[in-house]
């Protein structure tokens, strides 16, 4: 059984490798199998939204983010990250 530390490495190798959209499935995957990411794994697929730069995506991964992990300092400094280099003409 995988893990979010598992979910995490694959989507990290995903956004690192230029593939960023892939993690998204992940993130699917890992919901159709009710694992629960981490504060890292949130933090990687903000990393995936701000490298895709597709609001609906971005949108749709920070609607899914509990609010205990919002308030975390990294987690907040990666949503003003993504924000900042979204394109919000799409």
């Amino acid at each position: 059984v995988k893990g979010a530390d598992i979910y995490g490495a694959l989507m990290n190798g995903y956004n690192l490798n230029g593939e960023s959209w892939k993690c998204f499935k992940i993130f699917e995957e890992m919901k159709e199998k009710d694992v629960v990411p981490d504060e890292i794994a949130w933090n990687i697929l903000i990393g995936a939204c701000s490298k895709s730069g597709m609001l609906h995506h971005c949108q749709y991964i920070v609607n899914q983010i509990p609010l205990n992990i919002q308030s975390e300092i990294r987690i907040q400094t990666a949503l003003l990250d993504m924000w900042v280099n979204i394109d919000f003409r799409y």
